[in-house]
């Protein structure tokens, strides 16, 4: 559980650098962005919650209707998949 614990940590953590990244690439709009299949990757193996923290706190994808699914979709996902987890091995 501890790995899982460590892994979800790690993964928001860099999803919501992702998402203040390429909002500072998106201010420049001279660089190259990062690819919308790369935000929703990160935000799909566990990364919804910086996801959402991201989107927040840069401004960022928070119009687009993609997104606006996606990421609370995976979020929920996600719960789910916790709950069921912990129920399984520690119950």
């Amino acid at each position: 559980m501890l790995y899982l614990v460590v892994y979800l940590i790690i993964i928001n953590l860099v999803t919501c650098i992702l998402y203040g990244v390429d909002k500072l690439k998106a201010i420049a709009s001279s660089r190259r962005r990062t690819p919308e299949k790369v935000l929703l990757g990160f935000t799909f193996v566990g990364g919804s919650i910086g996801a959402l923290v991201g989107m927040q706190f840069f401004r960022h994808k928070t119009c687009h209707l993609k997104f606006q699914v996606l990421v609370p979709l995976f979020l929920i996902l996600h719960i789910a998949l916790i709950v069921f987890v912990y129920i399984k091995w520690f119950m």
